[in-house]
């Protein structure tokens, strides 16, 4: 018997507690549901129904009450809690069973894929010890044969060598297969409703689809319905029948995906849809206008960084990895310069390497034609004076017990930069250009928003009135709607200052919003280069084809990049060969 015959032949034996009888429409069914925390109402009266084998989105921002939602219908809110209303789920209403009552549910008939994969698993156990314990809720007393449905669901959701992943601890697997192990320990007792919390916002976009795809496969071919979590609104327009659209724990819109998606009528759901940069490449086009002048310019100007056939190498395991392999490119100034590709492509050690911080074994690197080469200490410092970074992550790149001034004045007391009072003032211009006020610079790093994080850490790296500034994935953590304030901030400060940027992102709707020029990187090569409109509206290379497919393009599954359909897919697939 084939291996997913047996694994569905399997899980047809497995006796799940929903009996399907309430109801043959209906799975879920929220009715006024609300959730407290002490007096604090945080979710206000939601009401929305699921039906059996279909897919619902709850969409919002951060703060928006989705994740909280989604934890009252699993019966895990934190201590202190308390949901009120109803929620039914196969014709019972799960708020008002005990939690002994509610038990032989969760696992069972109520799958739950969580956000971070990285925090849902044990560092210290291996894979399949803990995938022992999701296959115990099948109910199989056969050890031997809940660890061949482990490795049967396993191959189900695409992991190439199920019986290493079962042997591997989860700090031997990348991202994409931690999550694949994760839906894959969720759908093992095949339980009649999968939520899904943001299951792609930590992953590269090419993974994002993969494992977006997997979910919409499995939701068909096990009949299972899927709540789906998420803050794009692009995403949810994909993957989701109907979508209900949050904001401050109240629906603003809600209905079939079609009507929500091309019509939204409430001004929330309209600017969720605006701050989509895969809806929307051109948003910020009189921004980039001076940049892309810049580059049309009759009068040649000598670039602000040079980079010159670069290669590093590092020894892993006794075998030479080549990180980087011959990457050259240039950025004039005043203009934005983007990296782009997955995970493991080189952009990481690239802006290393130009940030001084590593030392290319061949080639070289020039900032403002200063090669850096062979540079000391005392000689990096004060190129770093002009070439300053935007971490990918404003809650770790914060001292959490600093306030705000003192994380943005802390370059100027470095550098000893003017005197006190100029500092002070130098501070608070930085933080007016992010579009912070001055009530803000007595608060520390966790009383701000995600939002508010990033800006200072930008804040940080204007007020020594540098150059250049290398951003590393600087709105990855950020909801599209804090990601698109982001990007108008940095467009409008380069235009005002004339800033050159060197953006690093695996996104390319933003990358296509943002950047004046871009290289594609696959496994340390260049592999495409040249202006944004040339890669997205003719990319050359299979791999860019592959990047742009896997943008999220909403309702219409189309996009201006959709050159990708004129690279067949044998093409594609020998890219990855």
């Amino acid at each position: 018997m084939a291996s997913q015959d047996r694994l569905n032949t399997h899980l047809t034996a497995i006796k799940t507690v929903a009996s399907h009888a309430a109801n043959p429409t209906s799975l879920v069914r929220a009715e006024n549901l609300s959730v407290s925390y002490g007096g604090n109402k945080v979710v206000h009266d939601v009401s929305f129904e699921l039906g059996r084998g279909k897919s619902l989105a709850l969409i919002g921002e951060s703060g928006s009450g989705k994740s909280t939602i989604a934890r009252a219908v699993l019966r895990l809110l934190p201590s202190g809690g308390h949901a009120s209303g109803k929620v039914v789920f196969d014709g019972q209403d799960v708020l008002s069973l005990s939690e002994r009552q509610f038990r032989p549910l969760r696992g069972r008939a109520i799958g739950f894929v969580p956000q971070d994969p990285g925090n849902s698993l044990n560092p210290v156990r291996t894979i399949g010890a803990q995938a022992m314990e999701a296959a115990a809720l099948t109910d199989e007393p056969n050890a031997s044969i809940r660890k061949e449905l482990i490795l049967e669901t396993f191959a189900q959701v695409g992991l190439d060598n199920p019986q290493r992943v079962y042997d591997s601890y989860p700090h031997q697997l990348s991202g994409g297969m931690l999550q694949r192990v994760l839906i894959g320990l969720a759908v093992l007792p095949r339980p009649a409703l999968l939520v899904a919390d943001e299951p792609t916002s930590a992953l590269d976009v090419t993974i994002q689809k993969r494992i977006l795809d997997l979910l919409t496969r499995l939701q068909h071919d096990l009949d299972i319905s899927l709540l789906l979590i998420t803050h794009d609104l692009a995403i949810a327009a994909e993957r989701a029948d109907q979508l209900v659209v949050l904001k401050d724990g109240s629906v603003q819109e809600a209905g079939k995906t079609a009507s929500v998606f091309s019509s939204p009528t409430s001004a929330y759901a309209r600017k969720l849809h605006a701050d989509v940069p895969a809806l929307n490449p051109n948003r910020y086009a009189k921004l980039r206008d001076p940049g892309f002048r810049l580059l049309d310019g009759k009068t040649a100007k000598a670039p602000k960084i040079e980079v010159n056939s670069i290669t590093k190498t590092f020894e892993v395991d006794g075998k030479v990895l080549t990180a980087v392999d011959d990457v050259s490119f240039a950025v004039p100034a005043g203009t934005t310069h983007a990296l782009v590709g997955e995970s493991g492509s080189g952009k990481t050690t690239t802006i290393r390497l130009l940030l001084g911080l590593d030392e290319p074994d061949t080639g070289s690197i020039s900032v403002a034609g200063d090669d850096l080469a062979g540079r000391s200490q005392k000689d990096l410092r004060a190129v770093w004076r002009h070439l300053q970074l935007v971490y990918q992550n404003p809650f770790t790149s914060l001292d959490p017990t600093w306030t705000v001034e003192r994380l943005v004045r802390e370059p100027l007391d470095r550098f000893k930069i003017g005197t006190a009072a100029e500092r002070t003032q130098q501070v608070r211009e930085a933080l007016t250009n992010v579009g912070l006020a001055d009530h803000l610079l007595s608060r520390k790093p966790g009383a701000l928003s995600g939002g508010q994080r990033q800006r200072v850490a930008i804040a940080r790296s204007l007020v020594l009135k540098p150059d250049v500034i290398v951003l590393d994935e600087p709105t990855s953590a950020l909801d599209v709607s804090v990601q698109a304030d982001i990007v108008e901030v940095l467009l409008s400060l380069q235009a005002k200052l004339g800033l050159t940027y060197v953006f690093v992102s695996h996104d390319l709707a933003l990358v296509r919003q943002l950047a004046h020029t871009v290289s594609v990187m696959q496994r340390g090569r260049i592999v495409e280069h040249g202006t944004v409109g040339d890669i997205f509206d003719n990319p050359s290379h299979a791999y860019t084809a592959t990047l742009l497919e896997s943008i999220p393009s909403g309702l219409s599954g189309d996009t201006s990049e959709a050159a990708h359909r004129r690279v067949s897919r044998a093409e594609r697939k020998e890219a990855f060969a």
